[in-house]
């Protein structure tokens, strides 16, 4: 009997495949002599929507929310029926005896695969591949330690929960001010509350008020030492900051007081990937779901990466005894650092990681013992892979060791610090900065001093980055690591937030919704609250049905406060503009190719681009790029600068499809062996004279 193994992308069912040694491909799978491996394209199957349960649920209309199914099902998605109709034909053979679930380790992973099974009704015993890295050694040791199913049965009833709830919730509230309000308003118990995070930063922002203020430093052998006590740290006068001054001129600076402590700081832990987003946020502004992409492939076609969804930091303690193998994967990545290692054994300095109990679904991210392969790999790529190695190698080094001393001046009764560091092992820290060092005595009396004033002014608080809201977003246990770049892109393409050099911001239309939305969805407590009890579930320490039961109860109370709301909505989107089609007014939107003009009327399809389309063609006057505009008679090309128009004919406004090419390029070839220039003509006549 065969076992029928369900990937969740083609490509790491290839891989699982050529692994397992199967070699019988087909579109939909590979067969080989004792396995079917076969794949999810995502998920194949989503929850029914509101008109597959009753007819009149398909119509959006107050009355008849809320919408609370009996019993929620699922349904196929369309564009994928044909892959599920073929994993269900497999499942359906007669020699297949068994199934082994091979999606994601994680949530979601496994309702792809229950959910697949289920449809097609399999019957059979069920095992789980649980692997943290796609290497062939992950992918033989994983097969040679298959879970049974049942063992993540209460994970499953996690996802199914998080799905319902999103469904019952989301829906509902997005129907309910949808109607409401006559507008496309999205809402849902994560979104929300992280729109509103970034509302509430801007909040900070409007309402600040900046104000200026006066410092004074002594200055010590041209080190900066501040006020400490006996005096004002800041002036809102200069007068009041001169006057201290001249009170302290001429008098006698004396050491009182040295301290001196040494600080230990040990290197970082392996990232996860909220932390792993934040920084390349940071350092490279790339967004949340640029990062999680470029881990995916990392992880999935150049097998260097262990699993990047995880929250956790912490390896097992069964990693101990990968950790040479690894460093000796990276040497040709990191040479003189992988040498140093290994010198000494691969011995990771910091032990404290290795705690099994800490690890959730998956262990920290860290390279996997595959060999990298940085000329196939793209920049953006290599960047992401670098930093998660500087992190890996920081724990086979020595902890940062430092000196830091503070002395103590008084002056007239005043109290003034100066802070000095020097460094003791750079350990794990390359570039550490050097810092000179004075050498100071109890009850000495300084003479190289200068007192300064200096003006300075308040600053404003700055906007959140993405990085700065996905770590408000963890801190709140708003969404998981692998939703929370999924969430930040869904409020930005639903225009209530915008993403501008790297800072977000709200726009007007998310600053409305804010306001009609219930209360409670605002704020991120209950949805911190529903994370936890998912967390439960998955554990086993409370059942989906319960957690589903106050789902359903939450969201009839939801639907009645929209519907019975006083608020009022004003569209900012809609212009001045008139529909020539209906006469009503246009309204302005978003789409791939900059910003839309579409009727607001539900009834009528009219849409045309807010501005002309820019193209290549040159203007024969003033040689810049003209638009392309539409007229009565057809599209033509217009110069906004001379105001020249040109017709759009033989302009190649078309790019032609690789088909078109192909023929084109056949006709020219058999046009060029039909037709033989003169001077071939006149050299075949002069061979067969010669040949004559």
């Amino acid at each position: 009997m065969k076992t029928l193994i369900i990937a969740e992308k083609p490509s790491v069912g290839k891989e699982i495949a050529r692994v397992l040694g199967a070699t019988q491909k087909s579109k939909t799978h590979i067969e080989g002599n004792d396995v079917i491996v076969t794949w999810a394209l995502g998920h194949l199957l989503g929850l029914k929507m509101p008109e597959d349960y009753k007819v009149e649920w398909g119509t959006w209309d107050l009355n008849v929310l809320p919408l609370i199914p009996e019993k929620m099902t699922t349904k196929p998605l369309t564009n994928t029926r044909g892959q599920l109709k073929a994993i269900k034909q497999l499942a359906n053979r007669k020699d297949i005896g068994s199934a082994v679930i091979a999606t994601d380790a994680g949530r979601e992973g496994e309702l792809v695969a229950r959910w697949i099974l289920e449809y097609v009704h399999f019957n059979k015993p069920v095992k789980r591949l649980w692997i943290s890295s796609q290497t062939d050694k992950a992918i033989k040791d994983g097969f040679n330690q298959l879970q049974p199913s049942k063992k993540y049965d209460t994970l499953y009833d996690s996802a199914v929960a998080r799905s319902e709830a999103d469904w019952l919730i989301g829906l509902n509230v997005t129907r309910a001010l949808t109607v409401k309000y006559q507008d496309n308003l999205s809402a849902g118990r994560v979104q929300t509350p992280t729109l509103a995070m970034v509302r509430k930063q801007e909040a900070k922002i409007q309402s600040f008020v900046p104000e200026t203020f006066y410092t004074v430093q002594l200055t010590v052998d041209g080190k900066k030492a501040v006020l400490q006590e006996g005096a004002p740290r800041k002036f809102k006068d200069r007068e009041k900051a001169e006057k201290l001054v001249l009170s302290l001129k001429d008098k006698p600076i004396t050491v009182v007081d040295i301290k001196e402590k040494q600080a230990v700081q040990q290197a970082p832990m392996p990232y996860d990937l909220t932390e792993l987003q934040r920084e390349a946020n940071q350092r490279y502004q790339f967004s949340a779901k640029k990062t999680l992409s470029l881990m995916q492939t990392l992880y999935e076609r150049h097998k260097v990466l262990s699993y990047p969804r995880t929250d956790s930091k912490y390896l097992t303690q069964d990693m101990v005894g990968t950790m040479k193998e690894r460093i000796m994967a990276i040497q040709g990545f990191a040479p003189e650092e992988a040498k140093g290692i290994l010198k000494r054994g691969a011995q990771v300095t910091q032990k404290g990681i290795f705690n099994t109990a800490k690890v959730t679904d998956h262990h920290g991210i860290i390279p996997t013992e595959e060999r990298p392969r940085p000329e196939k790999m793209e920049a953006d790529e290599l960047k992401i892979y670098r930093m998660v190695v500087e992190r890996f190698i920081g724990l086979f080094l020595p902890a940062y060791k430092v000196s830091k001393t503070t002395i103590v001046f008084s002056v007239a009764d005043i109290l003034v610090s100066l802070h000095q560091e020097t460094v003791l092992e750079k350990g794990w820290k390359k570039d550490v900065p050097k810092q000179s060092e004075n050498v100071y005595k109890l009850n000495e009396q300084l003479m190289r001093t200068a007192y300064t004033i200096q003006k300075q002014l308040t600053e404003a608080p700055a906007r959140l980055s993405e990085g700065t809201l996905l770590q408000n977003m963890e801190k709140n246990s708003l969404g998981t690591p692998a939703t929370r770049a999924e969430i930040i892109e869904k409020l930005i393409s639903s225009e209530l937030m915008e993403r501008n050099q790297n800072k977000l911001s709200t726009t007007p239309k998310g600053q409305q919704l804010l306001t009609l939305v219930n209360p409670t969805l605002v704020t991120p407590e209950l949805t911190s609250k529903w994370e936890k009890s998912l967390e439960e579930i998955s554990n086993g320490g409370l059942k989906k049905e319960d957690f589903l039961k106050q789902i359903k109860t939450e969201t009839a109370r939801l639907v009645t406060e929209i519907k019975t709301s006083t608020q009022t909505y004003k569209d900012h989107a809609l212009t001045n503009k008139i529909c020539p089609d209906c006469g009503e007014l246009l309204k302005e939107r978003s789409g791939r190719d900059g910003k839309l003009l579409i009727c607001s009327s539900s009834t009528c399809s009219y849409k045309r681009r807010k501005d002309p389309k820019v193209s290549n063609h040159r203007c024969a006057q003033c040689h810049r790029k003209m638009e392309i505009h539409e007229g009565k008679n057809g599209n033509y090309f217009k110069c906004k600068y001379c105001n020249i128009t040109e017709k759009l004919e033989g302009k190649n406004s078309k790019k032609p499809s690789k088909h078109e090419t192909k023929k084109l390029m056949q006709k020219i070839n058999n046009q060029q062996e039909e037709v033989e220039s003169p001077l071939a003509l006149a050299m075949k006549a002069a061979m067969a004279k010669k040949d004559n």
